[in-house]
């Protein structure tokens, strides 16, 4: 009975030591690479991950679960947010979506691209895609164009059988952007770009003593423009350079030749 008593202790020692680590390993918004590039994905608003322009983001997680990523956009781009879900070997049919709300929380709708897509039984991935609208410069305060700022990525699944909720799934997401040009330029500008923590960035900048709150630590390659600069400038200019000289040379058509030599003036 002293055997079987000790064997017991030692199993149930066994038991409560493997607990820990069975439930380390359940699936979760994670790492999943180390190639700089952000390998884990933010549970809501506040805990966005920042993404850069031009990086593949990767992360594992569960089945059900919400993933959140972030990226700045600047006037005069166009972004376009690219997702892929690889799902596991077998499962039922699954609906993903990818949303993308602006600065101000605002949803954005896609100007085109699938950001809704199902994945029938045992797919092996999905893929999404939203093209929004190229972001305005300023804009009135009732509407709901795309501002400069930072913009926010969820991806989750919709519709799910029972058996599949809590099932790992792979997760890759790239941002790009498409710069318009002076066609999409506006007069006006944001005096800051909608970013978490400007507001309190800018009280502290009155006030040396109190903080600095930093929330959102990406911005453009080449900061923030806010719609001062657009190629409309150079069309601008060479307009009044080709109007001028059109000037010039009506002037010299029409002007004809002068009076012809050894005619006196008329009185």
């Amino acid at each position: 009975m002293r055997a079987v008593r000790v064997l017991s202790a030692a199993l149930l020692a066994l038991g409560l030591a493997a607990a820990p680590a069975a439930a380390d390993s359940s699936p979760s918004p994670g790492a999943s690479g180390d190639d700089g590039a952000p390998t884990r994905a933010g549970t809501s608003f506040r805990t966005a991950t920042e993404v850069e322009q031009g990086q593949t983001a990767t992360a594992r997680a569960s089945t059900g679960d919400y993933l959140y990523w972030s990226f700045p956009a600047d006037a005069g781009q166009r972004p376009t947010v690219h997702a892929t879900v690889k799902l596991p070997e077998s499962h039922a049919a699954e609906t993903w979506q990818i949303d993308v709300y602006d600065g101000l929380r605002r949803r954005q709708a896609c100007q085109y691209g699938a950001q809704t897509r199902t994945a029938g039984a045992d797919t092996p991935s999905v893929e999404l895609e939203c093209v929004l609208r190229t972001v305005r410069a300023w804009s009135e305060p009732w509407a709901d164009d795309p501002l400069p700022g930072t913009y926010y990525v969820r991806l989750t699944a919709l519709r799910l059988s029972t058996a599949d909720l809590g099932q790992p799934v792979s997760t890759e997401l790239r941002v790009g952007s498409k710069n318009m040009g002076g066609a999409a330029a506006v007069d006006g500008a944001l005096s800051e770009p909608l970013v978490p923590g400007i507001a309190t960035r800018a009280e502290a900048d009155e006030d040396d003593d109190s903080p600095s709150a930093v929330l959102a630590g990406l911005e453009p390659e080449d900061g923030w423009t806010s719609g001062w600069w657009s190629d409309r400038w150079i069309w601008t200019a060479a307009g009044g350079v080709l109007a001028a000289l059109a000037g010039v040379a009506g002037y010299r058509l029409t002007r004809g030749s002068g009076r012809p030599p050894g005619v006196p003036p008329t009185a």
